[in-house]
């Protein structure tokens, strides 16, 4: 029988709220980061797809939150790329989707906007019926989602690499918080810096 310290889910662990967190300073935000980081065995991406099974879907749905490994075409271009994004998508498209990738943001950042979309929410109930009812047009140029400028990503189907693990609503807080990001081609600091720069800009 499998031992269940073996199956535990990082989000059993872990439980932040999304509607104060995104209140704190920046040292508390690190303070948090170091210490979910001491649960590294809980964070390796086949990990987290494991952690709920019920949870693992083949689809996404707009205005719904995802975790999934990805492998991006052309990544031998590209300056940097999260081989594990945390995506909101806002639109299906034809091969694919198109959303935001919150992991572009440090965690503060991250946190301020999830807790802003909160505004487009289909509902109040947090649970499986709850989705984020946006698009590119409604929250471009706008100055509060300014942050969601890096995050733009356009992800290609046949470039996913599992199954989508589906964030339930009442876990958005922690998914915010989750050190789970795995950057290629620059360490993380620097990726965050460029995203600072481009909200900015």
């Amino acid at each position: 029988m499998a031992d269940n310290k073996q199956i535990k889910d990082i989000f059993e662990v872990q439980d932040y709220d999304l509607q104060t967190s995104w209140m704190k300073g920046r040292s508390w935000f690190e303070q948090e980061r170091r210490k979910l980081i001491r649960n590294r065995s809980l964070l390796q991406p086949r990990r987290v797809l494991r952690g709920k099974p019920e949870d693992l879907t083949q689809k996404v749905f707009p205005g719904k939150l995802y975790m999934f490994i990805y492998d991006p075409k052309g990544k031998d271009t590209l300056p940097y790329y999260d081989i594990f994004p945390m995506v909101l998508p806002w639109k299906r498209m034809k091969g694919g989707f198109i959303g935001l990738n919150l992991h572009y943001l440090p965690l503060k950042e991250r946190m301020m906007l999830m807790n802003r979309l909160q505004v487009l929410k289909t509902n109040n109930k947090m649970d499986e019926t709850t989705r984020i009812r946006y698009t590119y047009e409604l929250i471009n140029g706008v100055a509060k989602f300014r942050a969601a400028k890096p995050c733009i990503k356009h992800y290609l189907t046949e470039h996913v690499k599992s199954q989508f693990r589906l964030i339930p609503a009442s876990d958005w807080g922690t998914a915010m918080m989750v050190p789970v990001e795995q950057f290629r081609g620059a360490p993380i600091d620097k990726v965050w810096q460029e995203s600072r720069k481009k909200m900015r800009n």
